[in-house]
């Protein structure tokens, strides 16, 4: 769990909350149900229509790294190819050929193929470096899409606000209701920007960062295993992927 991120929110949401109290301000007149369903319906109707399924799909399952991020194994990672390089160093590439099975992430049982094949350390990095584009293309535009989500809530508030002048408008009889009735319609504009600023742009920044990180990883897998096709020392190797993590 990411706690800098819950206490961003919180102070974010404490700043907003006790500057409308020290105001003057009724708390209740920000939490409205029907400027929020305007802006926050309108602007996912926005992002759906923009994106394709798969990308919207994959925006959404993203969107949990922003609190539960990604287990970064690094050293972990690093250990392993380090052992490998150890174990094709002393009884050949075909050793590694018993531990593919163990290996869970399929861009690593790739890697590890390939080695087992005889490939060469420039055919593994072609080879690797295609799936590395994939998925890092696949995963910008996921983050692409909660950054346009910023950009489309706050013109949806002002959409909100309009139709809610314009409920405004229709009672012009009853002048007493019109300073509340405007408060309420100006909400959706509240919700558009604070949804923009304080969610959507900002967890488009955080997974952009976090794939930056993930790409790095699989870019150091692709120099442990072709250091380890080259039969380079191991322990050259380790200190060589060190420096990605340092």
């Amino acid at each position: 769990m990411d706690k800098l991120t819950l206490l961003g929110l919180l102070v974010a949401l404490v700043g907003i909350l006790t500057g409308q109290i020290l105001e003057g301000s009724n708390l209740a007149v920000l939490f409205q149900g029907t400027a929020f369903l305007i802006v926050f319906g309108g602007t996912l109707g926005a992002v759906m229509v923009q994106s394709s399924s798969k990308v919207f799909m994959t925006a959404v399952r993203m969107g949990r790294w922003v609190l539960i991020p990604p287990k970064s194994a690094g050293p972990e990672l690093i250990g392993q190819i380090t052992e490998w390089g150890v174990l094709a160093r002393r009884e050949g590439m075909l050793a590694l050929e018993a531990r593919i099975s163990d290996i869970p992430d399929p861009f690593l049982k790739k890697g590890v193929q390939l080695l087992v094949d005889g490939q060469s350390a420039e055919k593994i990095r072609e080879v690797l470096e295609i799936d590395i584009n994939s998925w890092e293309q696949l995963r910008w535009q996921g983050a692409r899409v909660w950054e346009a989500a910023a950009g489309y809530s706050p013109t949806v508030g002002i959409i909100g606000a309009v139709l809610g002048l314009m409920h405004v408008m229709q009672n012009l009889s009853e002048p007493s209701k019109l300073g509340g009735g405007i408060a309420v319609a100006f909400v959706a504009t509240i919700y558009g920007v604070a949804l923009a600023n304080f969610i959507f742009l900002p967890v488009a920044n955080k997974l952009k960062a976090i794939i930056m990180q993930q790409t790095q990883l699989r870019d150091m897998v692709v120099d442990g295993l072709g250091a380890i096709a080259n039969g380079e020392n191991p322990r050259l190797i380790e200190l060589k992927l060190q420096s990605y993590l340092d």
